[in-house]
């Protein structure tokens, strides 16, 4: 598989494991990863990420935050030598339940470092998690309040 093609599916997999609730399969993509969060705050590995999204994403009876995160305009930069890439994105999370109706909730950036195993099976080794720009209504999905950056 190319390169891009594998990083990008990354990103979508992170994407369709969070918006169905299934916190430890998109941890697991984090696995040995370094999450850069606000405040200059970072996290690494599986647990940890597993541990904030408890903390801070509504779960509805349906078991998953009721949202749809929308990644576009990856830009992605590949060195086939080191084995190694970048890429940066948006993430516009959608959301509605019984009590809000179909919305964009907020909006940001993903900066990602990846690298390619022995194997040939691409990883992330970063994520700047702190880019959050644009906050719509976040009180059915989050329980914490969230820095803007």
């Amino acid at each position: 598989m190319e390169p891009a093609v594998a990083i990008t599916n990354l990103l979508y997999r992170y994407a369709e494991a969070l918006d169905g609730g299934d916190f430890a399969a998109a941890a697991g993509l984090f696995a040995r990863a370094e999450v850069r969060l606000g405040g200059g705050r970072t996290v690494t590995g599986s647990a940890p990420m597993i541990a904030l999204w408890e903390q801070s994403v509504r779960l509805y009876p349906c078991g998953t935050p009721r949202t749809k995160h929308v990644i576009t305009n990856p830009i992605i930069e590949v060195d086939e030598v080191a084995g190694t890439g970048t890429c940066r994105s948006y993430y516009t999370v959608l959301q509605a339940t019984e009590a809000l109706p179909l919305q964009t909730i907020c909006s940001g950036r993903y900066h990602d470092a990846f690298a390619r195993d022995d194997d040939g099976v691409w990883h992330f080794t970063a994520r700047d998690y702190s880019l959050f720009d644009l906050s719509g209504d976040l009180s059915h999905h989050l329980l914490i309040t969230p820095r803007t950056s």
